[in-house]
């Protein structure tokens, strides 16, 4: 139950001043519905508001604030024209101008002989100064005048700075004294505050840089954000521990097989990677293990053997996939290696209908099917294993924790693999996978030939084509990337479907297919056939090719306005060539001029086929809330915390998250029960009920 001490900060957002039933709707868009969640937007901006002698020497468009002597009031002398009004700061003449205005308002405000204090933006317009609209005239006799540094927060239509300052302040009177959860010698070393002055200095700036991700003040908050989502990862994992699996053990027999059917060695990382998986599996405790690695590292093939592990002790093994081709893909792959292990395999998709599926339902149940390959269709009710003993779950970010439980709860003690596709920084792996075991492929099997990679402008795009055209005469096969199916009237972006009618004009009715999400499954296969078959020689398609498409005798990736995609998805993308024998280049037309960081993002492609590099330096340039093209789904979404510059506070929370649990795995020491307060109030309430005693 939450903590007494923390209900005004539970209560609405409506009990925040200037918030009513009208405005709150408002700040719900910014995310804020309850108090604790004002205290938790963090300001985008700082204004300067600190009072100047003269306007002069102001940068246009620069924010001054000054003391003035009213002067001469103009005005207009037609419907339209702007209201003048004439000031001097001492040193300098200039002048307020007002659009639309009430004269008897402003004579009342500024009257012509009085001191105001004026703050505002600085333009010139025939070479004299001017302040458009004044956001603040203050009358220094009746009013406290600004002069510090003003928090700019997030607007929204219909709610101003003015309004969300108030809200603000109002939150910050509610703020409690808390409890000190973090170590007292640790605050120290970082020089931090405490709590409720880092939250009062992050609303409050004395200057531009008390915002900024590196303030100590920001920098507390950020850690204890990333201390409590550690913490309750690190109750998560103790909870799993002590949960009970099964010893899985199984005697290489199959394993050996497969591995001596293989046209190549096993890398270093893979080996090393199954070892990892065996000794979990053997373990009394159920495995959650994250295998991750760059394009074509050969992740598949390590699932399979920890698989024939699972068949070779007497169980089953499911491999989940997030959509059909993938399914498919991972089932042709499997299948050769699967007969000569002498094993059954079986394939289960939303696809699979009528007598075929009930027959291959009841096959599984039977045990008469050692590895089941599917989408979510696994973990529908009516489909039961006779001895599920290892879970895998491909492209984990695109399933959820509920369906991955979901299809583990199909056996007893199940243990659960899941990849990434995707290198994923370490930074973004403590994140979004800090409860599991983590291995990483990071060698590429033998033979994989460096592609060559180039930036192209789309101005030279009848070249690109014609260069097109030449290579698939001698045979060579190629990708075109579009990022939309159909064209927009909204973001002047090329179209699947429009790109491939050109391509077809430009080089042959028969020689390019098309598919992309909106196509019906049938259309997908056998679009995907007539491309891997040689049938046609350009598979035009949005980024549905971007994983599990393997066709060794493509050679060429375009990827038309590549400025648009992110460095992951690039990097994804130009994974689908290079599988082959032959060289392998990729093409990345882009929409000129480039912004810096477009161009940055696209430099690094072309310097480097690390997948890890490059994803280290794609959350440098993107942040954390983007991999693949897609949200993470077991990423967590930080309000003060900033993954991508807050990454070495996370590794020393997770660490610190570890040793409170092995410490005081019940939290109640002193400090565990500021740390329970500090779980409630970053919202982990669900981690309070792994304590036992909550």
């Amino acid at each position: 139950m939450r903590p007494e001490i923390l209900f005004p900060l539970f209560a609405s957002a409506t009990k925040l001043d200037g918030v009513g039933p009208k405005t709150a709707p408002l700040y719900e868009k910014l995310g804020v519905s309850r108090v604790v969640d004002a205290l938790f937007l963090p300001p985008s901006g700082v204004i300067d508001r600190r009072l100047r002698d003269s306007v002069q020497g102001a940068a246009e468009g620069a924010t001054v604030t000054v003391r003035v002597t009213v002067g001469r009031h103009s005005v207009p002398g037609r419907r339209g024209a702007p209201y003048r009004i004439t000031v001097n700061d001492g040193v300098l003449d200039f002048v307020l101008v007002f659009f639309h205005a009430h004269p008897e308002y402003l004579m009342r405000i500024l009257p012509a002989g009085e001191v105001r204090i004026v703050s505002g933006k600085i333009e010139i317009y025939d070479g004299v100064a001017q302040m458009p609209h004044p956001d603040m005239i203050v009358n220094p006799e009746e009013d406290d005048a600004p002069d510090g540094f003003e928090p700019v927060y997030p607007a929204t239509a219909g709610l101003n700075q003015k309004a969300i300052a108030k809200a603000l302040r109002s939150a910050l009177s509610k703020a409690p004294d808390l409890p000190e959860w973090q170590d007292a010698a640790w605050l120290e070393k970082q020089g931090w505050p405490a709590w409720d002055e880092a939250v009062r200095a992050l609303h409050a700036p004395q200057s531009a840089g008390d915002i900024e991700a590196d303030a100590p003040s920001r920098q507390r908050l950020a850690y204890d954000e990333l201390l409590s989502h550690q913490l309750a990862l690190a109750l998560v994992r103790a909870r799993r521990r002590r949960a009970k699996g099964r010893i899985t053990q199984g005697d290489g027999t199959m394993r050996q097989r497969v591995i001596a059917a293989l046209p190549f060695d096993l890398t270093g990382a893979q080996k090393r990677a199954a070892g990892e998986i065996y000794d979990d599996m053997a373990d009394e405790q159920r495995m959650l293990r994250l295998l991750q690695g760059d394009v074509g590292a050969g992740k598949t093939l390590v699932a399979l053997l920890a698989m024939l592990n699972a068949v070779e002790s007497g169980g089953q093994a499911a491999l989940m996939a997030p959509t059909e081709i993938l399914a498919r893909q991972h089932f042709a792959g499997l299948e050769p290696l699967c007969e000569t292990a002498g094993i059954r395999l079986t394939l289960l998709t939303g696809r699979s209908k009528g007598a075929v599926r009930q027959d291959r339902l009841a096959d599984i149940a039977a045990g008469a099917v050692h590895i089941v390959v599917g989408t979510h269709a696994l973990f529908q009710s009516d489909v039961t294993f006779h001895d599920l003993r290892l879970a895998v779950v491909d492209e984990q970010h695109r399933f959820g924790v509920n369906q991955r439980n979901e299809l583990a709860e199909k056996g007893a003690g199940t243990d659960i693999l899941v990849m990434s596709a995707t290198p994923i920084p370490r930074t973004l792996a403590l994140a979004g996978y800090g409860d599991m075991d983590i291995s990483v492929l990071d060698e590429k099997p033998p033979g994989r030939k460096p592609i060559e990679t180039r930036m192209i402008s789309l101005a030279r795009y009848d070249q690109v084509v014609e260069s097109l055209r030449a290579a698939i005469a001698k045979g060579a096969r190629a990708y075109w990337i579009c990022p939309l199916v159909e064209e927009s009237d909204v973001v002047d972006l090329a179209a699947a479907e429009d790109r491939a009618r050109a391509l077809r004009r430009s080089l042959g009715e028969d020689a390019v297919a098309l598919t992309h999400g909106r196509l019906k499954p049938a259309e997908k296969d056998a679009a995907m056939a007539a491309f891997k078959t040689g049938q046609v020689k350009v598979l035009v398609a949005t980024t549905v090719v971007e994983v599990g498409v393997d066709v060794p005798e493509a050679t060429i990736m375009v990827i038309e306005h590549a400025e648009r995609f992110g460095l992951a998805q690039l990097h994804q993308l130009r994974g689908r060539v290079g599988r082959g024998g032959g060289a392998s280049s990729c093409v990345l037309l882009y929409q000129g001029p480039l912004g810096e960081t477009a161009a940055a993002r696209l430099a690094v492609l072309r310097e480097t086929e690390d997948g890890f590099r490059i994803a280290e330096e794609d959350l440098k340039l993107r942040g954390a809330g983007d991999l693949l093209g897609v949200r993470q789904a077991g990423l967590p979404k930080m309000r003060l915390a900033d993954l991508a510059k807050h990454g070495n506070l996370l590794e020393v929370a997770r660490d610190d998250a570890r040793l409170i649990v092995s410490q005081d795995a019940e939290l109640r020491t002193g400090r565990g029960e500021a740390l329970r307060v500090l779980l409630y109030l970053m919202g982990r309430d669900d981690s309070i009920r792994y304590l036992g005693a909550a």
